[in-house]
């Protein structure tokens, strides 16, 4: 039997290649927004603290100063946010785009292994065809040795019989 060889397997490889390429930087991306989001969440946190801290000066003996300094801490606070904010929106976008990306490379490597998965059936066909043919061959061969050897034991008899008669 012959063996199946795509002539196209370099491509294939390629694509497998550049499908794992894409994931990892799928993976790259989707941890960068994890850490964004994580520090986005820190700063929130740090946020709801200060208010915290500020409702407590409030309530106790008023130091301006101090009440002063917690309300800069605040704003400087919401400004960090809002620059997270963008940060964590431009990973997300980064994200979509290593996502798309991923997804084009998957359905070309998808195309490619379909077209191999065909090319190997048809491989298939034609190894049956010839393996039939062959069949076909030696059985039409096997049947005309038969027909010989039944046509010399034939002539055998028959060159035997007009030997005793005459």
């Amino acid at each position: 039997m012959a063996r199946f060889r795509y002539r196209m397997q370099e491509i294939l490889d390629i694509k497998l290649k550049m499908e794992t390429q894409a994931r990892q930087e799928f993976a790259q991306a989707k941890l960068i927004l994890e850490r964004e989001l994580e520090q986005l969440e820190r700063l929130k946190n740090r946020k709801l603290q200060y208010e915290e801290q500020a409702a407590e000066l409030l309530k106790g003996k008023l130091d301006v100063l101090e009440i002063l300094f917690n309300k800069d801490s605040i704003i400087h606070t919401e400004e960090a946010i809002a620059m997270q904010e963008l940060e964590v929106k431009s990973a997300r976008e980064n994200l979509d785009e290593v996502r798309e990306k991923l997804k084009n490379v998957m359905q070309e490597r998808k195309v490619h292994e379909t077209l191999k998965d065909k090319a190997f059936e048809e491989f298939l066909m034609e190894e049956k065809q010839q393996e039939s043919k062959e069949i076909d061959e030696l059985t039409s061969y096997i049947y005309g040795q038969k027909l010989l050897e039944a046509e010399e034991i034939n002539a055998e008899d028959v060159g035997d019989g007009s030997q005793t008669r005459s």
